[in-house]
């Protein structure tokens, strides 16, 4: 995720209109002083199959400081990310902190290499613990700086926790045929999956690792990172999948990662036609972003409204590239795995330290988990199989309105205990089924589990209560909404076929 594509996805989203809620009417009690909860029915047909869902709900883990061993929050945010026990969970060193995301700062020279993995190794180490035995993405995605063509060498902060948003620069490789970059993943790999790799120069150097990785994203958001054409970024794919592959043919590829993907079809058009591979060269799955952006002054009552606005458009795209993929390579697997929100208000200036610009309510983290389980519901649909939500850690100087944790305790947020919500509840292979609200405020949607449960999640997108009559009798509802806050999902029983949806809530009512 790139803060500088914050205006481009304003403006590539801009275009798309779809509603994806089903129903258009609220039926409202008369106010006496204060206004009751409105009134809203829902009916689901649980014979009635739509699709079988082939969805994970998952997260993304982007390397910062706050997750190095000896920061206050490191054991309990790990913690969190193994009882979570997610598959496809996505793992990024990137750009800002070039000594955290990049293994050989320095060209080789004169016989000698600067390979160096100390400050990489524990945050892979402590990630691959705590995911052990669940699949992995791997996208260490940032190229050395000196691999491509610069006017002068770009310099890098000495210290590792210092950030700087201007390492990646160039649009030309230094090394056209690619093997450079190419011998560079292959090193990666090997670290990581065959206990040592041979540099540049003939030495060995031994890692002991023997992880087993079974994806791997070639780069991030190139579309915004080094500008690069559908023509470039394939033959780089290709160029790294074939070297990864000589490597450790158990490993699949993601690729692309676009952090605007309306606005970039020809991108898709492009990677998706197996002409325009190497033979050989597969397509696993391809991957793109989305982020709900609301306007620089926009207030937080407004943002229920765009958000919303917002994650309907955006799948609105997912339906138009479903279209693409499945002309041009149906085998090929789909991942959106930056999925979240970003306020330019609460985003404060880049690299500048000190807390958020304006402080962010706690309310922000239920909106941004409702939006989350939204799209997850849409996501499912429309047939995609992995919805990652972005990020686990963001702090005061990357990404402070995307973090799904407190960055100065660790506790999970609202966003966190969403997913752990759809985790528990929601897997593949769950058969989606017909359903209706009557309201736009509202959404509903009906799963009929492996088990053959009977599930229905719901989720208010207003900051406001609603009353829901359910389809049956009762159940057993579990929820998160402003009065669970920063503890896990809470649990009711239905007696009476009636819920009260709080503002902002999501919730999961399992039926007879």
């Amino acid at each position: 995720m790139s803060r500088r594509s914050v205006p481009c996805l304003i403006f590539a989203l801009g275009a798309f209109v779809v509603c994806f809620s089903t129903g258009c009417t609220t039926r409202q009690r008369p106010a006496g002083g204060q206004a009751a909860p409105q009134s809203v029915k829902v009916t689901v047909n649980w014979n009635d199959v739509i699709r079988v869902s082939e969805t994970t709900p998952t997260l993304q883990v982007v390397v910062a400081p706050p997750l190095r061993r000896g920061s206050p929050i490191h054991n309990r945010v790990f913690q969190a990310l193994h009882s979570l026990g997610a598959d496809y969970v996505r793992y990024v060193p990137w750009l800002p902190e070039p000594k955290l995301a990049v293994a050989e700062l320095e060209p080789p020279a004169n016989g000698k290499t600067s390979w160096d993995f100390s400050l990489i190794d524990p945050m892979m180490e402590d990630f691959m613990n705590a995911t052990a035995a669940h699949s992995v993405i791997i996208n260490i995605s940032t190229i050395p700086q000196w691999m491509w063509k610069t006017p002068k060498p770009v310099p890098y902060p000495s210290n590792p926790d210092q950030v700087d948003w201007h390492y990646e620069q160039g649009t030309q490789l230094v090394d056209p045929s690619m093997r450079q970059v190419a011998d560079y993943y292959a090193r990666l790999v090997s670290w990581y999956t065959k206990g040592s790799f041979t540099d540049e120069y003939g030495y060995k150097h031994t890692s002991g690792h023997h992880y087993n990785i079974q994806y791997w994203e070639v780069l991030n958001e190139v579309d915004f990172e080094h500008r690069m054409s559908p023509e470039l970024y394939t033959h780089i794919y290709d160029a790294i999948a074939g070297a990864i592959h000589n490597v450790d043919p158990r490993i699949k590829f993601v690729g692309m990662a676009l952090a605007a993907p309306s606005a970039e079809p020809q991108f898709f058009e492009y990677f998706l036609n197996h002409k325009h591979h190497k033979p050989g060269i597969p397509i696993n799955m391809i991957s793109y972003h989305f982020y709900a952006v609301p306007s620089l002054h926009e207030p937080p009552e407004a943002m229920q409204y765009t958000f919303f606005d917002q994650a309907d458009h955006f799948l609105d795209v997912v339906r138009y590239i479903q279209s693409m993929r499945q002309r041009l390579s149906p085998e090929t697997e789909t991942d959106t795995d930056e999925l979240g929100c970003i306020v330019p208000a609460y985003e404060g200036s880049q690299g500048q330290s000190g807390p958020p610009a304006k402080p962010i309510p706690d309310s922000y983290w239920n909106l941004c988990g409702a939006m989350y389980a939204y799209l997850f519901a849409g996501l499912a649909r429309e047939g995609v199989q992995v919805a990652g939500e972005s990020q686990l850690v963001g702090y005061p100087l990357q990404s402070p309105s995307v973090s799904m944790v407190n960055w100065t305790t660790g506790q999970p947020n609202a966003r966190f205990w969403v997913l752990k919500l759809l985790h528990d509840h929601f897997r593949p292979g769950d058969k989606i089924v017909s359903t209706r609200c009557w309201s736009g405020a509202v959404f509903a949607q009906g799963f009929v589990t492996a088990a053959g449960q009977h599930e229905l999640l719901l989720v208010n997108k207003r900051n406001r209560p609603f009353k829901v009559e359910l389809p049956g009798s009762g159940g057993d509802e579990d929820y998160v909404d402003q009065t669970t806050a920063f503890n896990p999902p809470a649990s009711s029983h239905v007696s009476d076929g009636k819920v009260m949806l709080r503002a902002y809530s999501v919730a999961v009512v399992t039926m007879p």
